[in-house]
C-alpha cells in the first residue's frame, strides 16, 4: 500500500511496472476507486509503469468536507506526479478522472505529454443536476442513487451479470463527502475554452450505451483539441474499461504505440 501525502491530503496509489518504464497516470471516475482499471491493466503491453491512484474522498484516500474544487483535484494529481518524480506521463482519466487530464494538460505541460480523456467531457451536465443529486445523498446515502447510477454506468447486458454486485457495493462504500465534495467539483467545472486551446496528443474514448457521458457529448470535446482521435467501444457504457477491457486496452496500446510511448 502506498500513501503520498498531498495537499495536507493522505492520497492511496499503485505503482506498478519497471520505475525507468513509460509512465502512464490513470484518474478513476466519481463513485470508484483504483479497482476501475483491474481487468483492462493486464492487457497492457509489458514494460509500462502504471500509476493508479484514489481521489480524495475515495477508496483508501483521505476525506475532507465537501465542496471540493475541480482545481484542487487537479492539483493533487499534479502534486502526485511531482511526489513520483515522473514527467512526461501519459495521463488517462475517465469520467471525472477526464476532466483532471484536462486541467492538468493545461497547468502541467511539462508533466504530461497525452492526454486520454475517457467517457468524459470539458462540461458534464448542469449545476442544477449535480445539486439534485447532492442533495439526494444527503437525504438518503449513495445507496439512493445506485439504480439509476448502475443504469448510467453499464450496459443492459452488463447489468445482468452477478458481477454487478460488486460494482454497486463499490459506489455506496465511497465516502459521502467524496463523493458529494466531487460532484460539487463537476458541477463547477466548464473547461470549454481552457481544452480548445490544447494541441498536445489526445484520445477520446467513448461508450456506445454511456447514460453519464453519451457518445455526442464526448466527440464533442474532443473536436476541441487540434488533431485528437475518437474512439468509439460498441456495446459498452460509461466504464467500458470494466465491460470490455480488452478492447479498451487495444484502443490505449494502439494509441501509445501511435505516440511512441511503448
Amino acid at each position: 500500500m502506498n500513501i503520498a501525502e498531498v495537499n495536507k491530503t493522505r492520497i492511496h496509489y499503485r505503482d506498478d511496472g519497471p520505475r525507468d518504464g513509460a509512465p502512464v497516470v490513470f484518474a478513476n471516475s466519481l463513485g470508484t476507486d483504483l479497482r476501475l482499471w483491474d481487468a483492462m491493466i493486464d492487457h497492457l503491453p509489458d514494460g509500462l509503469r502504471l500509476i493508479r491512484y484514489d481521489k480524495r474522498g475515495h477508496g483508501l484516500s483521505q476525506e475532507h468536507p465537501a465542496p471540493y474544487s475541480m482545481g484542487t483535484l487537479v492539483s493533487d494529481a499534479e502534486k502526485l506526479i511531482d511526489h513520483l518524480e515522473l514527467r512526461d506521463v501519459v495521463f488517462v482519466g475517465l469520467s471525472i478522472g477526464g476532466m483532471i487530464a484536462q486541467g492538468l494538460a493545461v497547468k502541467r505541460l511539462d508533466q504530461v505529454r497525452a492526454m486520454v480523456v475517457s467517457n468524459s467531457a470539458a462540461k458534464i451536465g448542469t449545476a442544477a443536476m449535480w445539486q439534485d443529486r447532492i442533495d439526494a445523498v444527503h437525504a438518503g446515502g449513495i445507496a439512493a442513487l445506485a439504480d439509476p447510477i448502475m443504469e448510467r454506468w453499464f450496459s443492459k447486458t452488463f447489468r445482468a451479470t452477478p458481477e454487478l454486485a460488486a460494482w454497486e457495493n463499490m459506489l455506496v462504500r465511497q465516502t459521502v463527502e467524496g463523493y458529494v465534495g466531487c460532484s460539487a467539483a463537476i458541477a463547477g467545472t466548464d473547461f470549454y475554452s481552457t481544452t480548445a486551446s490544447l494541441t498536445l496528443p489526445s484520445l477520446f474514448i467513448a461508450g456506445t450505451e454511456d447514460g453519464s457521458t453519451p457518445p455526442d457529448l464526448v466527440r464533442e470535446t474532443a473536436d476541441l483539441v487540434k488533431g485528437a482521435r475518437f474512439e468509439l467501444i460498441r456495446g459498452a457504457g460509461h466504464l467500458p474499461c470494466v465491460e470490455a477491457p480488452e478492447d479498451y486496452a487495444r484502443v490505449l496500446t494502439t494509441f501509445l504505440k501511435e505516440i511512441g510511448h511503448v
